[in-house]
């Protein structure tokens, strides 16, 4: 039975964002289900899709169901029943969904196992399990990619037509596939993450229970794989971000940067889980990338005050992480802990090497102009920051960007 509404008369805007809190949350689990029952990735999306259409259609003038979820995942049944019944290959199928249908807690993990499967190529199962199980809208995995909406959305079909004509099984990998997988979970999870701690495209300027719900699968993967250093490193690295995220926002959503974050609002107790998960995967002897990241997070949130940072060990791991997995990102913020350790004219001359690779990145350009500000230069620091202002969608990013234009404050923590 479909539940009953809670509000008959809620606002298109409040109904928008409640159906965009059930897709990323239900989506991909009533996916997942509807895989496990059916064995077919494309008839599934396009059962959800379908119930999320009717969801569209019908929220605006019934209202918003008490349970979401529960009212989604009765929809795509009752869909899956309709279209299975006129479609001789899956009556099989049929009895197992007179039954409800219930989703698993491990669903999400298992489909984002399939479309992680190798015969896709690695930047393509990212995208397809960013969608599938993430929820991301194209125009934020567009985002993500610096890519054309339509550009990942034909990426998107020719993806999903490939999981069913290779027949590519549902379900997790045996441990000699894991080699072949889980780095591209790992970093699906880790833009998922990202995503969540703050917002490039959404409106908003985080969305704490994306990132949480990140943490969460990245736990379910290290319970599958308790001798994955790189996962436990993952799980570290997001651990350590949460515990500072009551101290992120003021009470008027304004962003506060480390520098001047109350520390006392950090949640130790996780900090302090975080680096058992960080000595736990050294234990492992393979070091990696995530693994470093969530060294450098963990000297940050060890530090007892900002002045009390220990840039030359911070330094020293980024330069490790250059060995790595260099990018031009990594060494934009290598450029920021050069800056506390060389000074600002060595860390300018970094990052200035970096314009032609990170032109459309903001954060080069709120960086560069601190250090053209802290240097005098500060028409060019002003134009700099301008250009960061265009170039992020993150209201709280744009709103501290204008303050620092308007004050040209050179304060230090312009630059973390």
């Amino acid at each position: 039975m479909v539940d009953t509404p809670q509000d008959p008369q809620a606002p298109e805007q409040e109904i928008q964002a409640a159906l965009g809190t059930v897709f990323r949350e239900e989506a991909g689990m009533l996916v997942g289900a509807l895989v496990r029952l059916l064995g077919n990735f494309e008839v599934a999306e396009e059962i959800v899709q379908d119930a999320l259409l009717v969801a569209l259609e019908r929220w605006p003038v019934e209202g918003i169901p008490a349970r979401p979820g529960a009212w989604l995942l009765t929809v795509a049944r009752r869909r899956a029943i309709d279209q299975l019944r006129r479609d001789a290959r899956y009556r099989n199928q049929l009895a197992l969904l007179e039954r409800p249908v219930i989703s698993e807690p491990d669903d999400r993990i298992r489909l984002m196992f399939t479309c992680c499967h190798p015969a896709l190529s690695r930047e393509t199962q990212v995208i397809l399990t960013l969608r599938a199980v993430c929820g991301f809208t194209t125009a934020q995995i567009a985002h993500t990619f610096l890519a054309s909406e339509s550009a990942v959305a034909r990426r998107l079909v020719r993806a999903r037509q490939k999981i069913v004509q290779a027949s590519i099984p549902y379900r997790v990998p045996r441990e000699e596939e894991l080699d072949e997988r889980l780095g591209e979970v790992l970093t699906v999870l880790y833009l998922m993450f990202n995503e969540g701690y703050l917002a490039s495209t959404s409106g908003v300027s985080t969305q704490r229970d994306v990132a949480e719900d990140a943490a969460w699968l990245a736990a379910f993967v290290t319970r599958l794989y308790p001798r994955e250093p790189e996962a436990l490193g993952l799980l570290a690295l997001m651990r350590l971000h949460l515990a500072r995220a009551d101290a992120r926002f003021d009470s008027g959503g304004n962003l506060i940067l480390l520098a001047n974050q109350d520390r006392a609002r950090w949640n130790h107790q996780m900090i302090g889980e975080a680096g058992r998960l960080i000595e736990q995967a050294a234990a492992l002897g393979r070091p990696g990338p995530y693994q470093v990241q969530a060294a450098l997070a963990a000297c940050h949130a060890e530090a007892t005050s900002w002045q009390e940072t220990d840039w030359q060990q911070i330094l020293a791991l980024y330069d490790l992480l250059l060995t790595m997995a260099p990018s031009p990102v990594v060494r934009l913020n290598r450029a920021v802990a050069l800056r506390y350790v060389a000074g600002p004219v060595a860390a300018l001359n970094e990052v200035e090497a970096l314009t032609r690779d990170l032109e459309g990145y903001h954060r080069f350009h709120a960086i560069r102009g601190a250090f053209l500000l802290e240097l005098g230069r500060s028409e060019h620091a002003r134009a700099a920051e301008l250009r960061a202002i265009t170039l992020t969608n993150n209201q709280a990013e744009q709103i501290l960007l204008r303050q620092r234009l308007a004050t040209h404050n050179s304060s230090e923590d312009q630059l973390t």
